[in-house]
C-alpha cells in the first residue's frame, strides 16, 4: 500500500458549501477528505442506504416473491389474473433495480 505523504493545498468554501460537503460525505460514509478526492478524481461515489431504505428494499423483495408465487398458483385457472399479478411483480422488480 502506498504511503500518503503529499498534502494538497487547502481550499476555501462558503458556509453552505462546507455544510454540503460535510452532509454528502456523511451520507456516503467517507471522510470529507476522501469524499473530496473521489469527487475531484471523478470516482463514483455511492450513498449508503438508510435503515428505512433497507427496510423498504426488504419489503419490496418480499412483495415481489409473494406476487410471483401467487401468479404461479393461479396460472392455469385464471390466465388474465395471472398476467396482472406478474405485471405487478415486474413493476416491483423495476423499483428494486432503482435502489442500485
Amino acid at each position: 500500500m502506498k504511503r500518503k505523504n503529499n498534502i494538497v493545498t487547502k481550499f476555501r468554501t462558503s458556509s453552505f458549501e462546507k455544510k454540503l460537503i460535510v452532509l454528502r460525505a456523511k451520507k456516503t460514509g467517507l471522510s470529507q477528505s476522501e469524499f473530496c478526492k473521489k469527487a475531484v478524481l471523478e470516482i463514483e461515489i455511492k450513498e449508503r442506504l438508510t435503515e428505512e431504505q433497507i427496510e423498504v428494499y426488504k419489503m419490496l423483495i418480499t412483495y415481489h416473491n409473494n406476487f410471483k408465487s401467487i401468479g404461479n398458483l393461479i396460472k392455469k385457472k385464471h390466465p388474465d389474473l395471472y398476467q396482472k399479478v406478474f405485471q405487478i411483480a415486474e413493476e416491483i422488480k423495476t423499483h428494486l433495480h432503482n435502489f442500485k
